[in-house]
C-alpha cells in the first residue's frame, strides 16, 4: 500500500489509508522518517543510534515503511554493500477519517506525534535557549492565541500560513542566506469542545512536519517538517 505523491505547496505526501497511518504510528518509525526527512539518505546502521534501535531492527522498520511508500532506496554511498534509504517527500499530512477505522488510525498516529513533539518546548528552554545569541533568543518562545472561527475560516487560516511558509520550506540549501539556521515553528490547532459536541467523538483537523517532521496531526502539519505543525530545517523533519 503506497502513500500518494506530494500534492501541496509544502511538498508533503497525503496519507489517506488507515493501514499506512497505523504503520507510521510507532515511535521508532516516526524517528526514522523524521531523521531521513531532515538529514537526507542514510543506512540502517547510521540511523540505529539516532532512533534507539539496533541496525537489524532499524532495517526491519525501514522495509516496513517502504512497503507503505513512505521511504525508498537512495543512491548507493561509498560502501555500495550497505543499502541507503531516503524519505519519499519532505513531510506528510493526514486527515482524521470519517469512518471508525480511519478515525481510530488517525488518532493513533496523532497521539504518537504529539508524544514525540510534546517535550520539545521544554528541551528548548532548558538546553538550547541558554546557548543562543540574544538576537535569536528574543525571537523564540511561545505564542498562545485563542480565536473564534468557523471551520471554513480555520481552513483558510491554515492555508494562509502555509502560503507564507512555502517559499522558505521549498528553497534549496544553496539558496539559504548566510546566517540562516533551522527553526521549528510548532503550530497546534486545537478546536475547543462545545455543547453540541457532547456525546460525539472528538473531531480532528487536517494533519505537518520534518523535521518532523510536514504532516498534520488532528490538524498537525508534519513534514515539512511539521509535527503538530512543526517546521524543521526548512522542511524535512519535518
Amino acid at each position: 500500500m503506497d502513500a500518494s505523491s506530494p500534492t501541496n505547496q509544502l511538498g508533503d505526501i497525503e496519507i489517506t489509508d488507515p493501514q499506512t497511518m497505523r504503520a507510521l504510528a510507532h515511535p521508532v518509525r516516526l524517528a526514522i522518517l523524521e531523521r531521513l526527512q531532515r538529514h537526507g539518505p542514510a543506512t540502517a546502521t547510521q540511523l540505529a543510534p539516532e532512533v534507539g534501535a539496533t541496525p537489524t531492527v532499524t532495517s526491519w522498520h525501514l522495509r516496513h515503511l517502504a512497503g507503505f511508500g513512505l521511504v525508498r532506496d537512495a543512491e548507493p554511498g561509498p560502501d555500495r554493500r550497505q543499502r541507503r534509504w531516503q524519505a519519499v517527500a519532505r513531510g506528510f499530512r493526514f486527515e482524521v477519517g470519517g469512518d471508525d477505522e480511519g478515525a481510530a488510525a488517525a488518532r493513533a498516529l496523532s497521539q504518537q506525534m504529539f508524544l514525540r513533539s510534546g517535550d520539545l518546548p521544554n528541551r528548548w528552554i532548558t538546553e538550547v535557549a541558554p546557548e543562543l545569541a540574544p538576537e535569536w533568543r528574543r525571537l523564540g518562545g511561545l505564542a498562545n492565541t485563542r480565536v473564534v472561527l468557523t471551520t471554513e475560516e480555520l481552513a483558510e487560516l491554515g492555508e494562509a500560513i502555509e502560503r507564507l511558509l512555502a517559499p522558505y520550506v521549498m528553497r534549496e540549501p544553496a539558496e539559504r542566506p548566510v546566517g540562516s539556521r533551522g527553526v521549528r515553528l510548532m503550530r497546534y490547532v486545537l478546536p475547543e469542545a462545545s455543547d453540541a459536541d457532547e456525546g460525539a467523538p472528538a473531531a480532528g483537523e487536517q494533519v505537518a512536519g520534518a523535521p518532523a517532521a510536514n504532516g498534520q496531526v488532528a490538524g498537525e502539519q508534519v513534514a515539512n517538517g511539521q509535527v503538530a505543525g512543526e517546521q524543521a530545517d526548512g522542511g524535512g523533519a519535518s
